[in-house]
């Protein structure tokens, strides 16, 4: 199958998750040479696969030692994680820019409504001093696309942000506040201010700013200083190009092209749709690059397809978007 037609079903509700994965699947196997090797390791046998959970999953660390491309193309992003001084950080291959826009914003706007009904702030401090971050690019379009006058990016203006947020609470303006862990507890502690038309969105990123402390630990210090009865978090990383959302209690939804499964923390080959392990994600938007992750983040799925963050796997490498610690 092209990849044209593939790419015009991801987004096409009217067709079953698992015939869209099953498309990309044989694509991926069919083009991306990295992915091929690893099913033939794992002796999958590609033609005989039936649900998602039988899908071969590509560790996430081989982002940082392949480059994992479906064909030969020049990338219009390469986007890549932060990580620290001694770490080798993740690099993804973006083929098509407008798949990435229209994954997030179709995915923004399922969430929470038309874009320019909002104010979008964006204080990503850590994001902004550097570059080739997927979350800038994604924060900057929804901030444009808004159309709102006072959209836009801070650094470390936070009396500035404090009068803004005043004056559009004034004026009962929907705003979304939206920003690495660091920056929102330090705004949080030099200004406790009522926020009754904002959304508090938490997007990780400790970077060894501050103690690390678990999303719940977060979420209740930023609740007691904004008056708020929840903090909103974004789940998203370097190797995707989609994301997920929780409104409240950390527990995170996923757009209709995209899908969460756990693997058994002992055998990584039993993989559970319902169930606690280390995660394994399909993003079907990453059809030019990898749709099947085996991520290094420990967390419990659920029925209805939702899941929870508990920390990350004790071999992986600290990302700079850490959040979470495994108690």
């Amino acid at each position: 199958m092209q990849r044209s037609a593939i790419v015009n079903n991801i987004f096409d509700e009217s067709i079953s998750f698992e015939q869209k994965a099953r498309q990309v699947l044989q694509y991926q196997f069919e083009t991306n040479n990295v992915y091929q090797e690893w099913c033939r390791l794992m002796h999958a046998d590609i033609s005989n696969i039936q649900s998602s959970a039988a899908i071969p999953f590509l560790p996430i660390s081989f982002f940082k030692t392949h480059q994992v491309t479906s064909t030969a193309f020049e990338p219009q992003y390469i986007f890549e994680s932060s990580g620290t001084t001694t770490t080798i950080n993740s690099r993804h291959y973006v083929k098509d820019a407008d798949l990435y826009r229209k994954s997030f914003m179709h995915c923004f706007e399922m969430f929470y409504g038309d874009i320019k009904e909002w104010c979008i702030i964006g204080l990503l401090p850590a994001y902004l001093e550097r570059k080739n971050s997927s979350l800038v690019v994604m924060v900057d379009a929804l901030i444009k696309e808004s159309n709102h006058a006072q959209s836009g990016f801070y650094l470390y203006e936070f009396e500035q942000v404090k009068s803004l947020l005043t004056s559009l609470e004034q004026r009962q303006q929907k705003t979304l506040l939206i920003g690495v862990t660091f920056a929102l507890l330090d705004f949080a502690e030099q200004f406790a201010l009522p926020l009754q038309h904002t959304v508090i969105m938490e997007t990780g990123g400790m970077k060894g700013r501050r103690k690390e402390l678990t999303r719940q630990e977060v979420h209740v210090k930023l609740m007691k200083s904004f008056g708020v009865n929840a903090v909103h978090s974004e789940y998203g990383m370097t190797e995707l190009l989609s994301q997920a959302y929780s409104k409240s209690n950390g527990r995170f939804y996923c757009p209709p092209w995209m899908k969460v499964l756990a693997r058994d923390e002992e055998d990584p080959l039993i993989v559970k749709e319902p169930g606690r392990g280390v995660l394994n994600i399909i993003d079907l938007a990453n059809i030019d690059s990898c749709s099947f992750i085996a991520t290094d983040d420990a967390g419990i799925v659920y029925e209805d397809g939702s899941f929870e963050v508990l920390g990350r796997i004790d071999n992986s490498d600290i990302r700079g978007c850490s959040l979470l610690v495994v108690p």
